[in-house]
C-alpha cells in the first residue's frame, strides 16, 4: 500500500461495462515525511474518499479484487482514508487538524 492526497476526480462517460459506477480519484503520492511527491495516480474509490483526503491504496492484484466484489480491470484501489500517520513518536498528519 502507499499513501497518497485526493487531488481531483476522473470522469469518464464511456467506459468498461464493469467500471459502471466507480468513482475515480487523482491521486498524488505522498512522502515519508508527509511531503507531496511529483507522482499522480489515477484509482478506482470503494469507500467514498474526498478531495484533499489522505488515503491508503494498493496497485495491481490486490486492487483488481475487493472481497464481495466482482474483479475490475483497474491497476490501482484506494482501500482505506486515513485519520493520522505517526512517524518516531511525532505526528505526520492528522485528518482532524486538516480541518480546523
Amino acid at each position: 500500500m502507499q499513501i497518497a492526497k485526493v487531488r481531483g476526480t476522473v470522469v469518464s462517460t464511456l467506459k468498461e461495462s464493469s467500471l459502471r459506477g466507480t468513482k475515480l480519484l487523482l491521486l498524488q503520492f505522498i512522502n515519508e515525511e508527509g511531503h507531496p511527491l511529483p507522482n499522480y495516480e489515477v484509482a478506482a474509490d470503494n469507500v467514498g474518499a474526498g478531495i484533499d483526503e489522505w488515503v491508503l491504496f494498493s496497485r495491481g492484484s490486490a486492487a483488481r479484487q475487493v472481497e464481495g466484489k466482482e474483479l475490475l480491470p483497474v491497476d490501482a484501489r484506494v482501500v482505506a482514508i486515513i485519520d493520522t500517520i505517526t512517524v518516531d513518536n511525532r505526528m505526520i498528519y492528522s485528518k482532524k487538524d486538516q480541518y480546523r
